[in-house]
């Protein structure tokens, strides 16, 4: 096990965006210092929830929409870097865009 001055040295960030926004981020993510990234398509609403009203019985199902949740290991030092380019290629300034979550010691583990 690693102890908690190797932990604090990582950061995971939690990305949730548009799907048809996934490529360019991931172009754009090439050149970033990132240590490990992980890509589920995932269903949810945000800000646009009072949206949901119109929706009533099984219907409802369909009031979540779309997104992609990036989860990304970075170095620390390195997280400003990472959150531009996360904020260049995702902020559309719309409603829906996404969030952006960072926690902190989540050092990623090899299972070798």
């Amino acid at each position: 096990m690693q102890n908690a001055e190797e932990d604090s040295k990582w950061k995971l960030i939690l990305a949730v965006v548009r799907p048809h926004l996934v490529e360019a981020l991931l172009d754009s993510l090439k050149l970033a210092p990132i240590e490990s990234l992980l890509i589920k398509e995932v269903k949810g609403f945000g800000r646009q929830k009072n949206m949901l009203d119109r929706y009533s019985g099984s219907d409802f199902e369909l009031a979540f929409l779309p997104k992609v949740e990036l989860s990304i290991w970075v170095d620390a030092l390195r997280l400003e870097e990472v959150l531009e380019v996360l904020e260049a290629a995702c902020k559309t300034g719309r409603m829906g865009d996404g969030k952006i979550m960072v926690i902190p010691g989540a050092t990623p583990l090899g299972l070798l």
